[in-house]
């Protein structure tokens, strides 16, 4: 059986997702801006499809991708910790080798640097962002404590996650840094480097609510 990888996002619904950007743009934008996010993501990580089976794991049912070729799951209830641990856990138990589950905020993230997360020689392979969160995680050995303790959303997520990773017993290994796109900052530099398909798509529709 071939590695999975396992995207992770919010069904676009207003107000839901996106807020800070929502404080700026609006919730109905915002929510689409989500959904161009997730598309492009999708796109990038589908350039994979030689090394690894691509998956969408949402919290409510919603069909609003369109990728009838990549198979869906809901996620479980709980906090971020409980629903990664676990989807890696179940993938890794129906014989995966490698489950990696990459975050929806970085739209423009180098396929590469997934490539390279699922070809570390570590039990967890964290994708590190410039803000001290993370934009993936690839997994070979899981621990139900593995996430204990962790303060998600903040600066000090991907360096309490590798400690309780540890605490676990299991090796730990970074690979390269990219950003999240958060904020309306983040957008701008995203809109100075490039913006993919989906995401240049609705900022023609969208660009006239900040100018």
């Amino acid at each position: 059986m071939r590695p999975a990888i396992i995207v992770f996002a919010k069904a676009p619904v207003p107000g839901r997702v996106k807020t800070r950007l929502a404080e700026r743009i609006g919730a109905d934008a915002a929510a689409a801006l989500h959904q161009a996010f997730v598309l492009d993501t999708l796109d990038r990580l589908s350039r994979l499809a030689g090394v690894a089976d691509l998956e969408l794991h949402t919290d409510v049912p919603m069909d609003a991708w369109g990728r009838p070729e990549v198979a869906q799951r809901m996620q479980t209830s709980g906090d971020l910790g409980i629903r990664m641990y676990r989807a890696l856990a179940t993938a890794l138990s129906e014989g995966r080798p490698r489950v990696c589950i990459v975050g929806s905020d970085a739209p423009a993230l180098p396929y590469g640097h997934i490539e390279e997360l699922l070809g570390m020689d570590a039990d967890v392979a964290l994708g590190p962002c410039e803000d001290g969160g993370y934009y993936a995680i690839a997994c070979r050995r899981v621990d139900e404590r593995m996430f204990e303790g962790v303060e998600w959303s903040t600066e000090r997520a991907l360096a309490g996650t590798e400690a309780a990773a540890r605490r676990c017993g299991l090796s730990v290994a970074r690979g390269r840094p990219w950003y999240d796109v958060d904020d309306w900052a983040g957008f701008e530099r995203l809109l100075r480097s490039g913006l993919p398909p989906h995401t240049e798509a609705w900022w023609r529709t969208y660009r006239r609510l900040v100018e």
